[in-house]
């Protein structure tokens, strides 16, 4: 007669070795690439558990970076930016690295200092097929792109829309000076308005 495995139980946290850090489900966390050249992946642990030998495993919903999707990486996506999958996996505790916090789009335009661990999110992505939800954001500037956060961006003062410096044609530095800005719409309307 077969002898049954006893079963898993599941865990409510995990202790990362190495670390005072400890994991639970719903935690963001970095874990190690095979490839020791790669950035480690982020993945949202939704599940612990031990078998029977106390191998700890997490069950984790990856988070893609925009190179590793379909289409790839795009000039408004930011450098600290991931989609949510709909991939999910199950991965020895052991290469956890460190934990990380994925932030909304709008905590994150928010944060005063953005730190190593601060990563965000603004898409869901369906790695089988590519696609994206929402499949549609807003888009900014004469350049019609989605909003980049680690680009500098100024509002104009008159349509209250935002626009790159180097679309405007100024550089960084003169945008940083700025007190005042109005488009160039809107200054042929105030010139207009004058006449």
């Amino acid at each position: 007669m077969a002898k049954t495995k006893p079963g898993k139980k599941d865990l409510d946290s995990y202790a990362i070795k190495g670390t005072n850090k400890v994991v639970r489900p719903g935690d963001c966390v970095l874990m190690r690439p095979s490839d020791s050249d790669k950035p480690p992946y982020v993945a949202r642990v939704e599940k612990i558990e031990a078998d029977h030998r106390n191998n700890v495993k997490v069950r984790v919903r990856w988070y893609y970076r925009p190179e590793e999707s379909i289409g790839g990486r795009r000039q408004f996506h930011g450098a600290k930016e991931l989609f949510l999958s709909d991939h999910y996996d199950v991965q020895s505790a052991h290469t956890i690295e460190g934990k990380c916090i994925v932030h909304t789009f709008k905590n994150y335009t928010k944060l005063e200092n953005v730190g190593a661990e601060d990563y965000f999110c603004r898409f869901e992505y369906k790695a089988a097929t590519g696609g994206f939800t929402p499949d549609r954001v807003a888009v900014y500037c004469k350049c019609e792109m989605p909003y980049n956060p680690d680009d500098l961006m100024v509002q104009c003062e008159g349509c209250k829309d935002w626009f790159h410096p180097s679309c405007m044609e100024m550089t960084i530095e003169e945008a940083k000076r700025l007190d005042h800005f109005l488009c160039s719409d809107c200054t042929s309307e105030d010139a207009a308005k004058d006449l």
